[in-house]
Order: C-alpha cells, then structure tokens, then sequence
C-alpha cells in the first residue's frame, strides 16, 4: 500500500497532467473497491451517496460519523481520496479547520468545503464568513506533513441561487484564500462553464449527475475543465435497480429483473486478490 504522502502526491498529478479525468464517488468501501479494480485513479466519496446507504437524508449524518466512513474508504484502497466534507460541520472557520484535520488523521489527502449554510433562510454564508472558513481550511492543510488538497465549493446553483456573477466572485475568493481545487455543483451550461474556467487560474471540478446537459470527459476537457465528479449518482442508479427489482418482487410476485443482476462471479473477480 502506499503512503499518506505518496497517495497525496498522486492526487496532486492527476490535476497537473493533460486533459480531465474523472474522479468517481463511491458510497462504501466494497464499490471503493470496485472502483479502484476498474482502474479508476482516484476516488471521491459522496455525502448524500452515503446518508441514503445508511438510511438518512443528505446533511443528516454528523461529523464523527462521516469521518468514521471517509477513513473506511481512504483505508481500504491504494489509490487517493477525497472526502465530501459537506459544510465542515460547523458554522466557525475553527470547526472547518478541526473536521479536515480529522479527516486527514484517518488517511484521507484531499477534502471539499462547501459555502452552504443548511439553512433555508440564509442558505450561504456570506462572502466574507465563507472565506475565512476556506482559509481556515487551507491552513489547516498545509500544518500537516505531506500535501493535502484543499476543494472549495459555491454552492449557490444547488440552494436556488443561480447566480454565475456572485458564484465566479465566490470561487475567485475561495482561490485567493489558497484553495486547490474550485467546484460550483449545478453549473452545467457550455457557456457558464467556459465562463466559470476562464475566470479562475485554479483546476476546476464540474458535476455530471442525472440533471442537466451530458458531456463526455473528452468535451469537458476541451472546454478547459480538469476534473468530474458524479456526486451521489453511482448510489442512484444503483438504488433505481434495487428499487425496481424490489417493487417488482413485491408488487407482482416475479422476479425478471433479477435476471439482469451482475453475476457473483464477476464480482468475486473484481474484488478478489
């Protein structure tokens, strides 16, 4: 297996090297697994993927929870990952600070901090605030002893706010106060993210989910974008498939569409030694 500081190197070359790559979000450590055989190079994990394995709604499970989870992850592959940190798990720049540093102890070498507050009647932090949690972020990465990638995120497409002036603003903030890597989840038009790339000098993250336009890695990547993620997708589709087998079992008493399962066979060669 190799090191905190080797996989952390890694990390960092997947976002120095040509072109874009996709940086998948499994939601427990047997897809991890399964990503990581299916040559994947890095990996993301993925809030809501995990609050819905679990039984909870997004935003629902605490911090020592998800950190519990994110270290499961990041231990059981030798590839890189990143942990969705949500919001930091705390209003104070402190408890951002406090939550990467955790999550870092665990194995994890790279984390993203998102501007949402989680409440409906101011759902972003304001500018200013929301810069001083990236910066605490950022400063909580470089005390530790090998290369922890900080990712901030402007939440402002995902709470209703569809706002591309104030997100780039936010974004170009979030660089200055040292962030690695900037993500807008939501942002999904051509030419908003043309926009979004050629106002940032930072690699920038984009979305490909059930929702919006579809692009292939290779248009992305012409259009200056370094690297994608798919958020709780992976879960959703596997949920749809669980959820249409089970109605199907419980509502009409056949089982077709459990013909159409992945045979344990090729699973036991993915995950096996």
């Amino acid at each position: 297996m190799r090191t905190q500081a080797e996989k952390a190197a890694a990390l960092r070359a997947l976002h120095q090297r040509e072109g874009a790559f996709i940086i998948p979000n499994p939601w427990d450590v047997g897809t991890a697994r399964l990503c990581e055989r299916l040559g994947f190079e890095a990996l993301a994990t993925t809030s809501a993927g995990f609050a819905f394995s679990i039984g909870k709604l997004d935003n629902a499970v605490g911090r020592d929870r998800m950190i519990q989870h994110v270290g499961e992850l990041a231990e059981a592959v030798d590839v890189p990952v990143s942990a969705d940190l949500e919001n930091g798990y705390g209003d104070a720049p402190d408890e951002v600070a406090r939550t990467f540093r955790e999550a870092a102890a665990r194995g994890i070498v790279a984390a993203s901090v998102e501007d949402s507050t989680g409440r409906s009647d101011a759902p972003l932090y304001v500018r200013e605030q929301a810069v001083e949690r990236v910066r605490a972020a950022v400063e909580a990465a470089r005390g530790l002893p090998f290369d922890f990638m900080v990712t901030a995120r402007a939440e402002n497409f995902l709470v209703g706010r569809a706002d591309l002036s104030d997100t780039i603003a936010r974004l170009q903030a979030y660089q200055e106060a040292g962030a690695d890597v900037l993500y807008a989840p939501g942002v999904s038009d051509r030419e908003d993210i043309v926009a979004l790339v050629r106002a940032v000098d930072r690699p920038v993250n984009i979305l490909m989910s059930s929702d919006g336009p579809r692009y292939s890695l290779a248009e992305l990547a012409e259009l200056g974008v370094k690297r994608v993620s798919v958020g709780g997708a992976l879960t959703r589709v596997a949920l749809d498939a669980f959820l249409e087998a089970a109605r199907e079992l419980r509502e009409h008493g056949r089982f077709t569409r459990l013909s159409k399962a992945v045979r344990s066979s090729e699973l036991s060669e993915l995950l096996g030694p």
